[in-house]
């Protein structure tokens, strides 16, 4: 089986707040005492798209000089920015189009997809990204279940505040997943709260964010609990395709 570590939302912005929850959440994954495969991290990781917020990311997540324990898997957000980001976290040359990678493992998929908008908070997999996904899944020949990691749910999570921005043009997404059963669920970020729901028939699992967390709207008027302690997730893939989902918090 394969599993997962799951993160999201760190809004990393060079203050000792937002350093100190993302590095708690970080401490408790790498000091497991059984390893997980990966560490997904699903988006907005930094807070203003700058290469200093990405630089101390790839500090924290050990995305330089071979310090994480196992892959760490990675996809933008809406406040993330596509050339800083792949030159600061990733190490690559700046770019403008769509950052996607597919991570293989010998029990399952997991492709990391940019729904990003740039100049804006709305989410879409556009051409380039749906073209991608459907020719990295013929590579793979429907010979391992695969997991699709993007930032933006798409399906509404009733709170007005995702649901104004969540993944536009959802049906062309819906039209993928019936055309390709392999692909088992859907992991996002965004919602800054656990949630667990479906669309197409497959589970969409929103991981719970590690600055803050959302307040429902029968939970009272605040929106941001910033006194809620950072969360994270663990996804188990089986060898049946059929997802599980754990959450924690890091106290």
């Amino acid at each position: 089986m394969l599993v997962l570590a799951h993160i999201s939302d760190l809004h990393l912005d060079g203050s000792a707040r937002a350093t100190e929850r993302a590095e708690r959440v970080r401490d408790r994954v790498w000091e497991l005492p059984g390893q997980v495969d990966a560490l997904l991290v699903t988006g907005d990781i930094a807070d203003h798209g700058t290469e200093p917020e990405y630089e101390e990311a790839a500090r924290l997540l050990g995305l330089r000089g071979g310090d994480a324990p196992f892959p760490v898997l990675t996809c933008p957000g809406n406040h993330d920015s596509r050339a800083p980001y792949r030159k600061a976290l990733l190490g690559l040359p700046g770019a403008e189009g769509p950052v996607n990678s597919v991570q293989v493992f010998d029990d399952g998929a997991v492709l990391m997809c940019d729904s990003s908008v740039p100049g804006s908070d709305d989410g879409e997999l556009d051409e380039e990204t749906y073209d991608w996904i459907e020719e990295t899944l013929d590579e793979l020949d429907g010979g391992l279940p695969a997991l699709l990691a993007f930032h933006h749910p798409p399906v509404t999570l009733h709170h007005p505040l995702p649901d104004s921005c969540r993944l536009r043009h959802a049906e062309r997404l819906a039209g993928l997943l019936a055309r390709r059963p392999e692909i088992a669920g859907l992991i996002t970020g965004h919602a800054h709260t656990p949630a667990a729901t479906s669309f197409a028939g497959r589970p969409v699992i929103a991981g719970p964010g590690v600055t803050w967390t959302l307040r429902l709207p029968w939970e009272g008027d605040q929106v941001a609990d910033r006194h809620a302690p950072p969360g994270l997730a663990f996804h188990v893939l089986d060898g049946t395709g059929r997802l599980t989902s754990h959450f924690r918090v890091v106290t």
